[in-house]
């Protein structure tokens, strides 16, 4: 993991005030600063009707690319809150991170948003005839094939669920 000083023109994460991402990018764009914010199609129901709404695929979130002189300036954007760091040093994503989440943007019907499941977490099936079964996840194949580990009787068994049908465990 690389922080800002590391490198000229870096992409960061700004973590923005609540329902702030479009606001955020707009003057970012009026600031000239290169900016991407992922948006995926939801479909939102009213009491007369339904409409397909674009929204950040992830809320509170605008990713801009900026020098290391140049975070004043997003610092300064109204909405945005601070940028995500470690040790006082903003965290830059690999152009690899970005170009994926580019990618998702130009599928915006084809995705949604889904809880960060970390490998070697706990995790509970939520749908289906494994409904209830918790384990730990230790490992996800083409995002179709997850091993969960069973441990009151220490087996471990391979089962074929969608990524949406699991929860992460506190």
């Amino acid at each position: 993991m690389q922080t800002a000083e590391a490198q000229p023109g870096c992409w960061l994460a700004a973590y923005t005030r609540s329902r702030h991402e479009h606001r955020v990018a707009t003057q970012l764009q009026q600031k000239n600063l290169e900016y991407l914010l992922p948006t995926y199609e939801r479909l939102v129901r009213w009491s007369d009707r339904v409409k397909r709404l674009q929204a950040p695929l992830f809320p509170g979130y605008v990713f801009v690319r900026a020098s290391h002189g140049e975070q004043v300036r997003i610092l300064q954007t109204a909405g945005v809150v601070h940028l995500v760091s470690r040790a006082g040093r903003a965290i830059v994503l690999s152009q690899e991170e970005i170009d994926r989440l580019r990618t998702c943007s130009l599928q915006a019907s084809k995705i949604g948003p889904h809880p960060y499941l970390k490998i070697g977490g706990r995790v509970r099936v939520k749908y289906g005839p494994f409904a209830g079964w918790e384990g730990t996840l230790l490992q996800k194949q083409n995002s179709r094939r997850l091993i969960v580990n069973i441990e009151p009787i220490m087996k471990a068994v391979a089962i074929n669920l969608d990524g949406a049908d699991v929860e992460a465990v506190n």
